[in-house]
């Protein structure tokens, strides 16, 4: 395998063309999740496609910020953050959520905890968190979560799909 590999040529950190690498990042589906909280009295909220499990003692869960977003210096001001798991029918609540700050939560049903978390109430899974770790990585931020309660939504069984991001655009999965 590793003589099939040396054959390809592949181009150096320096050849690499924005557009092409974002297409081929595109490739893989990634789960998008609502990340939001109630900061100074006002519901602030982002959507992120780069959502990932990281450990379970102590359980840890991450995504990615790109460092031009103007949402999460307000956002990481919360005392806890509410991650939600969207569902493959929340496509336009995701597009809501990437819009205008001041509609990002107009009929979009919520709950907030006592600390601030806010969750969206169709979710898949909601999970209220604390900022475990800030990880500095390029153009991007990984915020690494450290969980402090989990609601997993209804039965597996009868749950939706995930909603997916897949070649700049959304979809679900097929089973």
């Amino acid at each position: 395998m590793s003589s099939r590999l040396s054959a390809l040529q592949m181009p150096t950190n320096q050849d690499l063309d924005p557009a092409q690498l974002r297409a081929a990042f595109g490739v893989f589906p990634t789960g998008v999740v609502a990340v939001a909280a109630e900061v100074d009295g006002r519901l602030v909220g982002l959507a992120a496609s780069s959502f990932t499990s990281v450990s379970l003692d102590p359980p840890l869960v991450s995504f990615s910020i790109a460092n031009t977003s103007k949402t999460w210096p307000d956002l990481r001001r919360s005392r806890h953050l509410g991650v939600t798991i969207l569902a493959e029918h929340h496509g336009d609540v995701c597009r809501q959520l990437a819009g205008p700050v001041e509609h990002r939560f107009d009929d979009v049903p919520t709950t907030t905890t006592a600390d601030g978390a806010v969750t969206l109430d169709e979710g898949l899974a909601r999970f209220d968190c604390t900022v475990y770790r800030e990880v500095e990585a390029g153009d991007h931020t990984i915020v690494l979560l450290l969980l402090h309660g989990v609601d997993a939504g209804a039965d597996a069984a009868d749950a939706a799909s995930p909603l997916l991001f897949h070649r700049s655009g959304f979809g679900s999965m097929s089973h």
